[in-house]
């Protein structure tokens, strides 16, 4: 078994074929299913399964993933470690939820890329869920996420708090209560947002069921807000994004408390110049 036999499964398990595979790992593809064989007949399982035009993983091969993706992780910091050198350098993977992509995020971005230019940065957006699966499995190396749950092997902190903003057309009726969405659709996030959360939660002690409408997609709130559709509930970070933001009726009620947002990290990832550097300069960013 070789580290070059690992990096393979992984590529061709993230890719679903070996053509692709052998793009990202710039090989032939016979030299890839050649070796994928030789490993398959070492451990005595297939790892891939054929599934139309391509490989699909096989539950053998799903748990040998596990494996692959630590192993080629702690190699990768035991590179880090004894790096002579010992400045920011290679690639960080960030995986951020769109609220703080677009909101918070791009001159932080800016600066970091400033700072360290030997490091290439990758960010990845997605809901906070799928963030955390992906750092469990060191598919990424840090992740910003709007609330989010313990997982085990995961440690994180706060980095701020978001104050959210009800934002509605600036043609429509005042809004001075939750009482004043009855009739009113209201934009959001799909289950399992905590912005869409906050505001249901906020308008459930009421005698109303208000329609609700869901799209994944700030912009797309946003622009359906300003033409009058409905009312959101947006963090205030991402407000200034966006150009219809101006022409946007906005309110602040203390009920609707700010939104931690936490960066996340996998603790047996012990030495990441590049991710403690992030993790440095949001604190330094944010306090």
């Amino acid at each position: 078994m070789e580290l070059a036999q690992l990096k393979m499964v992984r590529a061709v398990a993230q890719t679903g074929s070996v053509a692709q595979a052998a793009l990202q790992l710039h090989c032939v593809p016979s030299n890839i299913t050649t070796r994928i064989k030789q490993l398959e007949g070492e451990l005595g399982t297939p790892l891939f399964i054929r599934a139309g035009r391509g490989l699909a993983i096989s539950a053998a091969g799903e748990i040998f993933l596990e494996y692959c993706e630590r192993i080629l992780a702690l190699v990768d910091e035991s590179k880090r470690a004894v790096d002579a050198n010992a400045i920011p350098r290679g690639t960080l993977r960030i995986g951020a939820v769109e609220s703080s992509a677009s909101g918070r995020l791009p001159p932080l971005l800016a600066e970091y890329h400033r700072r360290y230019p030997d490091v290439s940065l990758e960010l990845v957006t997605g809901a906070w869920g799928e963030l955390l699966d992906d750092l469990q499995h060191h598919r990424l190396d840090v992740a910003l996420v709007a609330a989010g749950n313990k997982r085990a092997k995961l440690e994180h902190s706060v980095v701020y708090s978001e104050r959210l903003v009800l934002i509605a057309s600036a043609s429509s009726a005042p809004i001075h209560s939750a009482e004043d969405l009855a009739g009113r659709t209201l934009l959001v996030w799909p289950p399992g947002c905590p912005y869409r959360a906050a505001l249901e939660n906020w308008v459930k002690p009421h005698d109303f069921k208000p329609a609700i409408a869901s799209y994944a997609s700030w912009g797309t709130i946003i622009g359906c807000v300003s033409a009058g559709i409905g009312v959101a509930l947006a963090p205030e970070g991402i407000l200034a994004r966006y150009e219809q933001a101006n022409q946007l009726a906005s309110y602040r009620f203390d009920e609707l408390q700010a939104v931690g947002n936490l960066l996340f990290w996998h603790k047996d990832t012990q030495r990441h110049l590049a991710r403690d550097a992030f993790a440095g300069l949001l604190r330094e960013t944010f306090g």
